[in-house]
């Protein structure tokens, strides 16, 4: 077997298609796109089918939908703002969100809406880019009267409903006061989506046509967006929720007439784009080779390291691991890496067989895409398996854990 020339075992990849292929024959994973690379060097294997009783084999072209993985890619567009000083960190974001303005904080995370007290401060861009702004996916709060109303509004995507306009989405999201005090608590998925309202106010178009235009089109990322074009929908794969109960699994969004079949009123950077393997490595190898992509500069290095270093204060890093760690039945032990940089996860400490410095995410359609700097390595592992269940995570350990094995040097 031997050592291929980019310190990737040819064992170790041998090894990598077979612990894969455990999953897609279990039946708990119908299909798999997976995409590793290392110097100069990419491997990519395509098991399985895009649909659960067969049809078409997955391919290294498929479309999927990259969930909450949508995160590291779509704050490159707030990063090209910053590089260009038409936002900076400690701006109050009231000009151009004045939904924002003069919040009203909880006493307590499980008080009734109305026991607050004033905002000490307004929310600042640094506060959306580190998802500290106040307001948050908590799911240590389920229950809670706050937690209730983000739901009842429509809040987050992967409702029955989806998201209304960015307007609308900003006037529902007004009405409700802050679970925390600005820059006080990690807290997630929703400061996603305000950035994405930001990114589009700022720049005066919708947020998809600046990532287009700054990001997707240098990066050569053709079949990454918000929704499917019709001529293209074959490429998309079904995407399952099983039972958490029975396993079972049920249809969440079919390819045809599906979420992404047209384009969604909220275009939301927290988990609405679609990719391919290929277009999320040219991001990720982009930010390994400190924002340039061949001779062309997208993002400016110290962009890049602000996205890819930890950025949380050490009360906000307990805040954080407590949530991975006291949740590890719903979250099969995904999150417990320690640190968060801007719209992605940092290891500041060893938990498993990524090295500190590592940085990426994972996403609950079943994605996982993640760039290493010590090892220069790129993992990027497609299903549409959502983590209802555990089967998707289960199968990133395995990926993770078994392509660290096959670094030869």
């Amino acid at each position: 077997m031997g050592q291929s020339n980019s310190g990737l075992s040819k064992a170790g990849l041998y090894r990598l298609r077979e612990v894969l292929a455990r999953h897609v024959d279990s039946g708990e994973i119908p299909g798999i796109v997976a995409l590793v690379s290392r110097g100069d060097e990419t491997h990519v294997e395509t098991i399985g089918t895009m649909r659960r009783d067969g049809g078409a084999p997955m391919s290294r072209d498929t479309i999927f939908r990259m969930a909450s993985t949508s995160k590291p890619v779509a704050m490159a567009a707030a990063m090209v703002l910053l590089d260009e000083c038409r936002l900076r960190l400690d701006d109050p974001v009231d000009p151009w969100l004045p939904e924002l303005a003069d919040r009203q904080v909880l006493k307590r995370i499980d008080s009734p809406l109305d026991d607050t007290v004033p905002a000490r401060r307004p929310i600042t861009v640094r506060d959306l880019l580190t998802s500290t702004f106040g307001l948050g996916m908590d799911m240590t709060s389920l229950g809670t009267p706050i937690m209730g109303a983000v739901f009842e509004q429509g809040l987050t995507p992967n409702l029955p409903e989806p998201m209304p306009g960015p307007d609308e989405w900003m006037r529902r999201l007004s009405e409700l006061p802050l679970m925390y005090q600005p820059g006080e608590r990690w807290q997630y998925q929703i400061s996603h989506d305000v950035l994405s309202v930001l990114v589009a106010r700022v720049t005066g178009g919708s947020f998809e046509a600046f990532l287009r235009e700054r990001i997707f089109e240098p990066l050569g990322m053709t079949d990454t967006g918000f929704h499917v074009p019709a001529d293209q929908i074959d490429r998309l794969p079904t995407l399952y929720a099983p039972d958490p109960q029975t396993g079972e699994f049920h249809v969440w969004d079919e390819p045809a007439g599906g979420r992404w079949s047209t384009p969604p009123a909220f275009q939301g950077g927290g988990g609405g784009l679609v990719s391919t393997a290929d277009d999320y490595h040219a991001y990720f190898r982009m930010l390994l080779n400190g924002g340039m992509h061949g001779s062309e500069r997208i993002l400016s290095r110290p962009a890049v390291e602000l996205m890819t270093t930890n950025r949380l204060t050490p009360e906000q890093q307990a805040a954080r691991h407590a949530m991975a760690v006291d949740n590890v039945h719903v979250s099969f032990g995904q999150g417990q890496h320690g640190g968060w940089g801007f719209g992605m996860a940092v290891r500041t400490h060893r938990s498993d067989y990524a090295p500190i410095g590592q940085f990426g995410w994972d996403g609950g359609s079943g994605t996982s895409t993640y760039a290493d700097p010590a090892n220069q390595l790129t993992g990027i592992l497609l299903t549409q398996v959502g983590a209802s269940a555990p089967h998707s995570i289960r199968l990133m350990h395995d990926f993770w854990t078994t392509l660290y094995q096959a670094i030869d040097n």
